[in-house]
């Protein structure tokens, strides 16, 4: 199931268009068949190509414009990652009355993890930050900004708007005293970095326990480092949380605009998909409890007993 509810500026699809586009560009490809693929993204839509390809289409012409972005990009990130990463093998043109570029990326094998529940959440947040120390350490000469590159300060009247909207379904008092936490961190200390900027769920792969690739790379690009850290409230347990942030040596201030960014991140998720994307409503309500339950219990401190 790979359809869902179109929203406005969205086309209808489904695999008779998708193999039509196929024969059209990549004729060699023509008798594969052609599968959908399972997914609560809003971004783009998955189809699986034969056994060892995926189609992947933008939903909308903002997704659009991603597609050559990570065409350059991926290639040349992608050797100096510790896990595989989406690796393109074609690019399709509009054609067949689809107005937007396309993919077809090699079919990557793994599962997204549930929600609140990993396998092996030490090994994960181990991979997990071997992934964005990896990332954050190449070289950014040339690159585009990320989607997410704005200051948390930038984003304060959405943020605090969406406090406002899910005040019966949040605690708003607490969700504002996270908040401005996070914007009374200091800035960044050095220029920005690489960001993959959506580390959630739905984009990480793992196998056996372990993180065996990381997806959909449409909001890459330079930024706070800080933003790659929402995976410590998106993907892993309050158990591993530690043992992410050790792994990464990061300072207090990015911890810190991390957490903002998750808490903002999920407060306007959940505001626009609460009626709308079920699955990404609860991945945003599972977030927002466990960076509110983190605050309200506090740091934890040794008892004087030890």
């Amino acid at each position: 199931m790979c359809a869902a509810t179109l929203r406005p500026g969205e086309r209808a699809l489904d695999a008779l268009l998708v193999r039509r586009l196929i024969a059209g560009r990549f004729p060699q490809w023509a008798g594969l068949p052609v599968t959908p693929v399972a997914s609560a993204g809003t971004a783009n839509v998955m189809y699986r190509l034969g056994e060892d390809m995926a189609v992947r289409l933008p939903r909308t012409a903002g997704a659009a414009e991603d597609v050559a972005k990570e065409h350059t990009w991926l290639p040349r990130l992608a050797p100096l990652l510790p896990v595989a990463v989406p690796e393109p093998l074609g690019r399709g043109t509009p054609a067949e009355g689809w107005p937007w570029p396309w993919s077809v990326y090699r079919w990557l094998d793994g599962e997204n993890p549930a929600v609140g529940s990993v396998g092996e959440p030490v090994r994960l947040a181990e991979d997990l930050a071997g992934f964005v120390t990896a990332l954050h350490r190449i070289d950014p000469a040339g690159g585009p900004a990320s989607y997410r590159c704005e200051p948390l300060a930038a984003r304060d009247a959405e943020t605090r708007e969406a406090i406002a909207a899910l005040r019966d379904a949040v605690d708003a008092r607490a969700a504002a005293a996270v908040w401005d936490e996070a914007l009374r961190a200091p800035a960044p200390a050095g220029p920005p970095v690489w960001i993959h900027a959506d580390l959630q769920p739905g984009n990480v792969l793992v196998a056996r326990g372990r993180l065996s690739a990381v997806i959909d790379f449409g909001c890459m690009g330079l930024g706070d480092p800080a933003v790659d850290l929402i995976a410590a409230w998106y993907v892993l347990p309050a158990g591993a949380r530690e043992v992410f942030r050790a792994a990464l040596d990061t300072d207090e201030a990015t911890w810190t605009r991390g957490r903002g960014w998750a808490l903002s991140i999920a407060l306007i998720e959940l505001r626009h998909y609460r009626d709308r994307n079920p699955h990404m409503a609860t991945v945003a309500r599972h977030v927002l409890d466990e960076l509110l339950h983190a605050h309200a219990v506090g740091p934890h401190r040794p008892s004087p007993t030890g």
